[in-house]
Parts: C-alpha cells; sequence; structure tokens
C-alpha cells in the first residue's frame, strides 16, 4: 500500500498538470470564441478520440491520479472540435485525416482482441505523433505562427503525468512521454528557426 505522502505527492503532480491543461487550453478555446482561431475540426475529431482511449487505458492500467490531466485534455479536446464545428471552422477531410482517423478506431479492437490496453495506447500514440507532422513542418517554415508557451506548457504537463501515474508501465508512460518529447521536439526546431531568421533580418 502507498504512503499516505507518496499519494499526496501524486496528487499534487496531478493537479498542477490539470491546472498546465487549463492554462494551455483555455487560450485555445477563446480564441476560437473570438473568431481568431480557425482549427481543423477533423484533426481535433482525431486528437479526442486518441487522448480520450488513451485515458480510459491509462485507467485500466491502473494509472491513477496520474492519468486525470490526459482525461481532462480529452474533455478538452473534444470541446475544441465541437466548438469549431459549430463555428464553421476548418471543416475540410482530406484522405491523410480519413487513414488517421480509422487507425484510432482501430485501437478499440485491438484492446478488445487482446484484453490487453498495451496495443491500444500503441496504435493511438502513433496516430497521435502522425497528427504533429503537419505541425513540425509548419514549426519549421513559419516558426513565428506556433506558440512556444503553450508547446512548453504541454512538455511539462506531460512529465508530471508520467511522474504522478501510480503504476508505471508501458501502457501508462508509452503516451505522455511520447507527446512530452514530440513537444520537445517542436520547440527546439521554433527556437532554432526564430534564431535563424533574426540572424537573416526577417525575424
Amino acid at each position: 500500500m502507498p504512503h499516505p505522502t507518496v499519494e499526496l505527492y501524486r496528487e499534487i503532480l496531478s493537479a498542477t498538470a490539470i491546472a498546465l491543461t487549463c492554462l494551455a487550453f483555455l487560450p485555445y478555446l477563446m480564441g476560437i470564441l473570438r473568431g481568431s482561431v480557425r482549427p481543423h475540426v477533423f484533426s481535433w475529431i482525431v486528437w479526442g478520440l486518441t487522448t480520450s482511449v488513451v485515458f480510459l487505458a491509462q485507467m485500466a492500467a491502473e494509472g491513477g491520479v496520474g492519468a486525470w490531466p490526459i482525461g481532462v485534455s480529452g474533455l478538452f479536446t473534444l470541446s475544441i472540435a465541437v466548438l469549431a464545428w459549430i463555428r464553421r471552422a476548418d471543416v475540410s477531410i482530406s484522405s491523410v485525416d480519413w487513414v488517421l482517423f480509422l487507425a484510432a478506431l482501430s485501437s478499440l479492437p485491438f484492446w478488445y482482441a487482446t484484453s490487453d490496453p498495451l496495443w491500444a495506447v500503441v496504435v493511438l500514440t502513433g496516430v497521435d505523433l502522425l497528427g504533429f507532422g503537419p505541425t513540425i513542418r509548419k514549426a519549421y517554415q513559419a516558426p513565428r505562427s506556433e506558440s512556444i508557451l503553450f508547446f512548453m506548457l504541454m512538455a511539462v504537463r506531460n512529465g508530471l503525468v508520467v511522474l504522478a501515474l501510480e503504476h508505471h508501465s508501458v501502457t501508462t508512460v508509452l503516451f505522455p512521454a511520447t507527446i512530452g518529447l514530440a513537444c520537445l521536439a517542436i520547440i527546439g526546431i521554433l527556437s532554432v528557426q526564430r534564431r535563424a531568421l533574426a540572424q537573416t533580418g526577417h525575424g
């Protein structure tokens, strides 16, 4: 049985991670309401699906309080998808979007067939990483168009999630650790490209 102090430590880390999640997503939601942000609806549906199923898989694998921030992220992500649809944001759907969506849905049969949430998490982590592709390309080509602060908050949040997990296994750790590293990679690209622009007088 975990020591009460350890439990409190995990709860504090989880609460901090949830606060960072809110801090990262609320400005984005406000931007949609103001009309200054027009997210791609289908992309956010895919991300909402992957994040929500990963949360369920983490809970099934005894992730405990450390999984809660992922659940909150799932709610925020699905809310963005719904709000974007209501506001008639970008509703275009490409063949790649459909591939990612079907890949995300395939995680559920994997989970059911194997009775092991690990395979669902592996598939969903891969889908989420593929979803980072356009953002990485955009960060390289137009580094001023992305927020370093957002990715910093998400990187720190995912680090706290890993620390707050009650049970550490590939199933519980893979998704937050991988997405945290992807956020760090984007921060690195943005920083290098912005520095390059500044040196050439275009920053």
